[in-house]
């Protein structure tokens, strides 16, 4: 059966409010939870960006059932992937069990405030390879030495796990991190309803759960939801090939001036008519997607969509 999320979007949202908001959406019944883990948001007007892993740890203790996930990290620049399998051991520790790391290649967006340039798509593919194996390596507990081509590691060890490892599922795009997610991965993460994604995994030899996510905007007013849609969402329009090499909001804004507000509404489900988010779920799940995380659009919103989705929105989810 497939389960449905709820999206803590750290570009648009304040770090406590996260947390509040998270509590909310598992009162509410929904079946797991993602959180983007950006230094900034995609444009100005979102205005936000904490800490994930901050929000994460108070976000365990203030929770009690609802499974996390980073959705996504990029442990091959902003991160030393050694420091990620501490992060992400300790929130298994913290949240008892409940805790995915989601990991991906990245976007120049968040790692190039560390001063090191922006890869190839190649380089950061085989990047993210040394540092999934990395990551494997430390979760087992024993010292870790590992000298690749872009990672080192000295004599690095996990002092606190929890009792299972942290399970670590792979953002793709196209087959070559489709094999990097099939190979050391243990699940697949998409943001397109692509079956090809999903079929090529498992060829490949992937196991697990394979997420999406359906950006959402709630509202009553439909032409409310339309226009903050179009204002909040028009950097999405570009696909992650343009996506990953932006380096700003500023460049994101510029790229999107000429964005029109029915080019956002045309991948977004928008108002309080329940059928659009339908439609828009049932291509992932008719794609081979297991789990399917929600994305509401506009932080001032969140109330209102996770009190309809309780009532609405769900219960017409789990009928596909």
């Amino acid at each position: 059966m497939t389960e449905f999320g709820y999206t803590l979007l750290c570009e648009q949202t304040p770090p406590k409010q996260l947390v509040a908001d998270l509590v909310d959406a598992e009162q509410a019944g929904f079946g797991f939870s993602v959180i983007s883990d950006h230094y900034f948001p995609w444009i100005e007007e979102q205005g936000h960006s904490p800490y994930a892993w901050s929000v994460l740890g108070a976000a365990a203790q203030a929770t009690e059932r609802i499974p996390l996930m980073t959705f996504v990290t990029c442990p091959i620049m902003r991160y030393h992937p050694a420091v990620v399998a501490q992060k992400a051991a300790t929130m298994g520790v913290l949240s008892d069990g409940r805790f995915t790391l989601g990991v991906g290649a990245g976007e120049n967006l968040n790692e190039h405030v560390v001063g090191r340039g922006w890869p190839s798509v190649r380089v950061r593919h085989e990047m993210l390879g040394e540092a999934l194996e990395i990551i494997t390596a430390l979760f087992s507990g024993e010292y870790v030495d590992y000298e690749g081509d872009y990672f080192t590691v000295d004599s690095a060890k996990l002092y606190d796990l929890p009792e299972n490892p942290v399970p670590v599922a792979v953002a793709a795009s196209g087959q070559e991190s489709v094999e990097i997610a099939a190979e050391l991965g243990d699940g697949l993460i998409a943001t397109e309803p692509r079956a090809e994604l999903v079929s090529s995994f498992e060829e490949a030899g992937g196991e697990g759960p394979k997420y999406g996510q359906v950006p959402v905007c709630y509202d009553q007013d439909a032409d409310a939801a339309r226009e903050r849609a179009g204002r909040l969402w028009r950097w999405g329009v570009a696909g992650w090939k343009v996506m990953a090499e932006l380096p700003g909001p500023v460049n994101f804004a510029a790229h999107s001036r000429f964005v029109r507000p029915e080019d956002v509404v045309a991948g977004v489900p928008c108002g309080p008519d329940v059928e659009p988010y339908v439609e828009a779920v049932r291509a992932f799940t008719d794609a081979g997607f297991t789990h399917v995380a929600l994305c509401q659009i506009g932080a001032e919103h969140q109330k209102e969509f996770v009190t309809w989705a309780e009532r609405q929105l769900l219960p017409a989810l789990r009928e596909l």
